[in-house]
C-alpha cells in the first residue's frame, strides 16, 4: 500500500531511500506541499497540429519567432507539470525505484527551471531560453532507458496493464515536448542564419522543403527505400549468413506528405529491420534465394498507408499476447540486461549521435539522425521496445499501427498516417493509474 499523502505533495530528497547513479546521488525526499506544482497542474495542455506548425513557421518575423518562444516557455512547464502528478499517482514503493526516482527530479528539475522562466519580449532573451532547450534536451537522454529499467523492475508492483498505459502516457507526452522545444530551435537557427535571406525582413523561403523539424514533402517510397538499405547493410555486417532478402516498393510511389522525419524513418526502419531479421534466421539453411519483404503504398485523399509484408515465419505464439507491452513477456530479463548496456537515448529511442549529413547541411548538433543510430545497435540487442515506440509514434499524430501476424508463414504490418497534417497531436493530459 502506498503511504497515505495529501494531494499536491510530492517527494523531495531524503537520506532513507539512496542510490548511486552514474557516479551522483539520487533520493527520494520527505513530502511537503508544493502549490506551484498544484497551479500548474491546472493549466490546460494546447495541442498543436504540423499544419498549425508549418503555418506558423513559414513566414518567420521576428514578433512570430518572440510568440513561438513563450507559447515553449508557458506550454513546457504545463506538460512537465501533468506528468510529474501522474508520476505521484503511482504507489511510493515504485516511485522509489531508483530508475523512476531519477526521471522523477530530472522533471521536476525541468519544470522549476521553466516556470521561471520570464517573458519573452526580445531575440536576446529567446535566445537564453534556447540555451535552457538544449541544455534539457541532452539531460534528458536518460529519461527512456531509466523509464524501461524502472517499469521493468516494477512489474509485480502494479498492474501490467496500469503501468503500459502509464508508460504510453510518459513517452507520448516526451514526444510532444520534444517536438515543441527542437521546432523552436529549428525556427531560430533559421531565423539566425545568413543564408537565409538576409536583406529580407520576413525570411520567407515558399519553396524550402523544412519548416522548422517538419519536412514537407515525405515521400513514402524514398523512406522505406533508404531506411531498408540500412536494415539491410545492417544485418549483412553481423549477420554470417549471405541470404540478405530484397525489399520490393509498390502502389502509388509518389506519394508525399508533412512529417517529422525522424518520427517516419523510426518505425519504418523497426518495422524492416523486424522484417529482415526474421527472412535470414528462417532462410538461413535454406536453399535458395530468400522471398523478398514487400512494401505496398496506398494514397487516399486523407491517408497514406504502407502495408510491409514478409514470408520471416510470423510472431512466436508466447510473445504475440505481449506485443504491445513494455513491462511484461518472457524475455523481461533480458531486456533488462540490454537496456543497462544503452545508457542514452533520444526522443526516437536510440542513441545520440551527430549525424554527418546533418553536419553537412550545417543543422545543429543536439538534432539525432535516426538512420545513423539504427546502425549502432547489433541486432542481437533485443530492447522489446521497437514495435510499442513505433506504436506510440504512429499515434502521436493520429495514426495507427497494426500487425497481423500468420504463424509459420509472415507478417503484415499496416502503418496509416494522417496526410493532411491536419490532425491534432494525440496528448493524454492525465493517466488512468492511481493507487493501487
Amino acid at each position: 500500500m502506498r503511504p497515505s499523502r495529501p494531494r499536491g505533495w510530492y517527494p523531495l530528497r531524503s537520506a532513507a531511500l539512496t542510490r548511486s547513479y552514474s557516479g551522483s546521488s539520487h533520493q527520494l525526499p520527505p513530502w511537503r506541499p508544493v502549490s506551484a506544482l498544484d497551479e500548474w497542474v491546472e493549466r490546460p495542455i494546447r495541442p498543436i497540429s504540423l499544419r498549425q506548425l508549418t503555418f506558423f513557421g513559414r513566414t518567420l518575423t521576428e514578433p512570430r519567432l518572440i510568440s513561438s518562444a513563450n507559447y515553449v516557455r508557458t506550454e513546457l512547464p504545463t506538460r512537465l507539470a501533468h506528468r510529474l502528478r501522474d508520476i505521484q499517482q503511482l504507489p511510493y514503493v515504485v516511485v522509489s525505484n531508483p530508475h523512476l526516482s531519477l526521471v522523477y527530479e530530472l522533471y521536476y528539475k525541468a519544470f522549476e527551471k521553466f516556470r521561471v522562466v520570464p517573458e519573452i519580449c526580445s531575440l536576446d532573451d529567446n535566445d537564453r531560453l534556447c540555451d535552457v532547450l538544449r541544455e534539457m534536451l541532452k539531460e534528458h537522454l536518460v529519461v527512456i532507458p531509466n523509464l524501461a529499467m524502472g517499469v521493468l523492475e516494477c512489474r509485480e508492483l502494479v498492474p501490467p496493464d496500469e503501468m503500459d498505459r502509464f508508460m504510453n502516457t510518459l513517452l507520448r507526452a516526451r514526444i510532444s515536448r520534444r517536438v515543441i522545444a527542437e521546432q523552436h530551435l529549428a525556427l531560430t537557427e533559421t531565423f539566425n542564419s545568413p543564408w537565409h535571406f538576409p536583406d529580407s525582413h520576413e525570411r520567407t523561403d515558399m519553396n524550402a522543403d523544412f519548416v522548422g523539424e517538419v519536412f514537407l514533402k515525405c515521400n513514402a517510397k524514398e523512406v522505406v527505400e533508404r531506411c531498408g538499405q540500412v536494415a539491410q547493410d545492417l544485418m549483412s555486417q553481423s549477420s554470417d549468413s549471405t541470404k540478405i532478402p530484397a525489399i520490393t516498393v509498390k502502389g502509388h510511389l509518389e506519394a508525399t506528405f508533412p512529417y517529422i522525419l525522424s518520427h517516419l524513418e523510426y518505425i519504418v526502419g523497426e518495422l524492416l529491420r523486424n522484417s529482415v531479421q526474421a527472412v535470414i534466421e528462417k532462410y538461413q539453411h535454406v536453399a535458395g534465394p530468400p522471398p523478398p519483404i514487400e512494401v505496398l503504398i496506398c494514397e487516399t485523399p486523407q491517408h497514406v498507408i504502407m502495408r510491409i509484408s514478409d514470408q520471416g515465419g510470423g510472431i512466436p505464439r508466447e510473445i504475440l499476447p505481449y506485443l504491445w507491452s513494455f513491462s511484461k513477456g518472457p524475455r523481461t530479463q533480458t531486456r533488462l540486461e540490454n537496456l543497462g548496456q544503452v545508457p542514452a537515448m533520444a526522443a526516437t529511442m536510440q542513441e545520440l549521435q551527430v549525424s554527418q549529413e546533418r553536419k553537412h547541411a550545417g543543422r545543429d548538433p543536439f538534432h539525432e539522425g535516426s538512420l545513423d543510430t539504427l546502425t549502432s545497435r547489433p541486432p542481437n540487442l533485443r530492447l522489446g521496445m521497437g514495435l510499442p515506440m513505433s506504436r506510440v509514434y504512429a499515434e502521436y499524430w493520429a495514426g495507427s499501427l497494426e500487425l497481423h501476424s500468420l504463424e509459420g508463414y509472415g507478417v503484415d504490418a499496416f502503418l496509416q498516417i494522417s496526410k493532411l497534417g491536419n490532425k491534432n497531436e494525440q496528448v493524454t493530459t492525465r493517466a488512468s493509474i492511481d493507487a493501487v
